[in-house]
């Protein structure tokens, strides 16, 4: 080996590994999955059915680049017309017209099948047109949109490996990002399978689906491929929205969230004393119940609370609309008009299957972003289960929850369960184990009467209350009433009722009882009295008497004294005369 060539080596071997290049979409979610975008300077392909998303994800990524980072860039249109494309786009807010005239460049490419078979055409004359008009824009960025018409059109498997190799060299001569879109969907077999070559000789590959499920439109996208770089490889829920894409991701990996120990009222005083305080700010409530159970009673008293300490408070409402609502809850107690009135309180209501869960999560997250609320209610979470299957609506809660949480929000979430088995719950919509503190709301049917009741599950953090209580709904307001068990069953409703009835009466008997004996120990102690009064007087009579005898003795006394001195003087007078 030469010295010369040794030393090439030997400065390849030596020189410091650095990553490819990314350039980055700037479509929410998307850089994320792929660690900033697409290559650079190589070339991705997006492969879908028709409706998933590739012309409006590659026309993006141009506008992105263009608004956002100042990078002219190219759209080559094979299939649809460069002025319906820019109609079309308008709908996004997207000015393309005033980009067009300094920073984006739209070409017509669409062929004639005749030229195609007369065998006399290939791309060259079009790939130098692109060249010198990317020159002269300074292009960083080139879209061939619909390629897949131009390979039909072609009707000769090699011709069309020529035709997209000769594509391909010239995007890496060029030193351009290349983006590419080719219908190919899961059900044609034949159609992917002839264009699978292309996925082979590209550095990245996107896969877009649109399908249905359950009558709900669902579009997701998935990185098949990324040469030389890592990325997420799951499939991911695609939302085309009034402003553009959006790629729904399950966020950050780690949970750094802060724990905050102040706390917050439910709404309901009684219920505050069983959670020693009320919930956690910044934590997940989940209320649970059959329907009827006052889920939603409880959910709209912790805004209404919220609203009242000067805060603001947004419910998702699905299902009802905001005027119903407000006039329902008005009916318990809880007046939330005033706090509409005010702007405190955003009561935004939606029909559940008008779209997919993930588009409802993207409607939360536009809510959070527009209004700052500190206390967020959907009511009721589990309607999500509706809109996609219940695998997506499982992924768009836990992601509901996770964003409130990451912004301090207090999120109070209702859901519907069929019946009064709790472990349905915790199996079905996969948020009960996510939830800081979980109520769960029922029915007690028993002598002709249903009655609510109220159970904490759990609440974690804090000591909380494990008695099952009576959920009392009436015009003044929301109330638990006092535990009442006999023979260990809690007692609710009428034998509450009557419960509380009988231990009156005992202590109405008891109360009557004392009255009678107090009655008999004040006679006895009159009686007692009197006779004692009586003894006394028969005491002081014989004290007197006795006194009275005392003195008539010392009369006497007295007197036989006197008597003796005087005869013993007259004795001693007769002795001295003699």
């Amino acid at each position: 080996m030469s010295s010369r060539r040794k030393n090439i080596t030997d400065a390849i071997r030596h020189a410091p590994v650095k990553g490819i290049d990314k350039s980055a979409t700037c479509i929410g979610g998307f850089d994320e999955i792929t660690g900033g975008g697409i290559p650079r300077g190589r070339v991705t392909l997006l492969v879908g059915g028709p409706g998933a998303g590739k012309t409006v994800f590659a026309l993006e990524t141009l506008v992105n680049g263009a608004v956002k980072h100042r990078e002219p860039a190219i759209f080559v249109a094979f299939e649809e017309n460069s002025r319906q494309i820019i109609a079309n786009a308008a709908t996004f807010g997207w000015d393309l017209e005033e980009l067009e005239r300094e920073r984006l460049f739209f070409l017509d490419a669409r062929l004639s099948p005749t030229v195609v078979q007369s065998g006399a055409f290939d791309l060259s004359g079009m790939l130098a047109q692109i060249s010198d008009k990317a020159k002269e824009m300074q292009a960083t960025r080139v879209v061939f949109d619909g390629i897949d018409v131009l390979l039909t059109l072609l009707g000769d498997q090699n011709a069309e490996r020529r035709e997209m190799y000769r594509i391909y060299d010239w995007l890496q001569s060029e030193g351009l990002t290349g983006i590419i879109t080719a219908k190919a969907a899961e059900s044609d077999r034949p159609s992917t399978e002839r264009y699978a070559f292309m996925q082979f000789m590209v550095d990245c590959v996107v896969l877009f689906h649109h399908r249905l499920l359950d009558r709900v439109s669902i579009r997701t996208v998935r990185v098949m491929k990324y040469r030389g770089s890592s990325f997420a490889e799951s499939e991911f829920p695609l939302i085309i929205s009034k402003d553009g894409i959006h790629v729904s991701t399950f966020g950050p990996k780690s949970l750094d969230v802060d724990a905050s120990t102040t706390r917050v009222s439910s709404g309901i005083a009684r219920l505050d004393t069983m959670l020693s305080g009320g919930y956690f700010a910044g934590s997940a409530v989940l209320i649970s119940g059959a329907p009827g159970t006052a889920k939603t009673t409880l959910s709209a008293a912790c805004a209404g609370m919220a609203c009242a300490r000067g805060e603001r408070a947004v419910v998702l409402s699905f299902d009802e609309g905001a005027a119903q609502y407000v006039r329902n809850l008005k009916s318990v107690g809880i007046d939330l008009q005033p706090h509409v009135d005010s702007g405190a309180l955003v009561i935004h209501s939606v029909r559940t299957e008008s779209q997919g869960a993930e588009e409802h999560l993207l409607s939360i997250k536009n809510m959070l972003d527009e209004h700052k609320p500190q206390v967020l209610v959907i009511d009721p979470i589990s309607a999500l289960g509706k809109t996609g299957g219940p695998i997506a609506a499982s992924h768009a809660s836990v992601r509901a929850i996770d964003l409130a949480k990451s912004r301090g929000i207090t999120t109070i979430v209702t859901s519907l369960v069929a019946d009064d088995n709790q472990a349905t719950e915790a199996t079905s919509a996969q948020i009960s184990t996510i939830a800081d503190t979980w109520i769960h709301l029922a029915y007690l049917v028993k002598g002709g009467e249903r009655n609510r009741t109220l159970t904490i599950v759990k609440s974690r953090g804090m000591k909380h209350s494990s008695q099952v209580r009576e959920l009392i709904l009436s015009d003044h307001g929301v109330s638990l009433a006092d535990v009442y068990s006999a023979g260990g069953e809690v007692l609710v409703g009428t034998a509450r009722y009557e419960h509380e009835q009988a231990k009156h009466e005992e202590e109405r008997a008891r109360e009557e009882e004392t009255q009678r004996h107090r009655t008999r120990l004040r006679l006895a102690e009159a009686e007692l009295a009197a006779r004692i009064t009586g003894l006394q007087r028969e005491l002081d009579a014989h004290r007197a008497e006795l006194q009275r005898a005392d003195s008539e003795e010392s009369e006497r006394k007295t007197r036989r004294a006197e008597g003796h001195r005087a005869v013993l003087q007259r004795r001693t007078a007769d002795a001295d005369a003699s």
